[in-house]
């Protein structure tokens, strides 16, 4: 399992412009995301998330958990078969419920499409991901735009990303994300 420690503010297209120029050279991913639930949303009860994600046409399965210190688990392989994809989960040791999950039947519910400038930053005692993002939200038939900015711990201790992540916040005037794309999704 890897663990994932990430924080995520609110952004506008100029201000991922302005980031993007102090920054220079990041890398473009187009993503299409599809997040997936039972008809009685079980997996958001749990507060876990399976989607299957295009990235740059590479289909990718993702399962996250929550962890008792407030970042989450997080398993990912490149499938581009759902049910393929949650039994490699599991065998990597994803929650095998997943699997159970996903044999007795999910459905699509909400989406995101979007593009992502990544770009690893070297820290002082470690390494994160810097990513901006803009595009927008799929749910209800709807699309709502969004940006955002996201901080992933990459390598070292979680203060290494915290402490990037305010000095970003700060210089760059961002506002706290508190909710997850798919919960965002979910609300359309």
């Amino acid at each position: 399992m890897g663990r994932e420690f990430e924080l995520k503010y609110q952004a506008t297209p100029e201000i991922i412009a302005e980031i993007g120029r102090k920054f220079g050279d990041f890398t473009p991913i187009s993503m299409e995301t599809t997040y997936y639930d039972t008809e009685d949303f079980s997996l958001r009860k749990r507060k876990w998330t399976l989607r299957q994600r295009l990235e740059n046409g590479r289909a990718v399965c993702t399962v996250k958990t929550p962890l008792p210190d407030g970042s989450r688990g997080e398993w990912e392989v490149e499938s581009p078969d759902l049910a393929a994809g949650a039994a490699r989960l599991c065998a990597m040791g994803a929650p095998k419920e997943v699997l159970d999950y996903v044999n007795q039947g999910v459905t699509p519910f909400c989406g995101a499409r979007f593009t992502r400038l990544a770009k690893t930053i070297d820290l002082p005692g470690g390494k994160a991901e810097l990513a901006l993002d803009a595009g927008v939200l799929l749910g209800g038939g709807r699309e709502q735009p969004f940006a955002e900015v996201e901080v992933e711990l990459k390598d070292g201790e979680d203060a290494v990303a915290l402490d990037f992540a305010k000095a970003l916040a700060t210089e760059f005037g961002l506002k706290e994300q508190p909710k997850s794309k798919l919960a965002r999704a979910m609300a359309l």
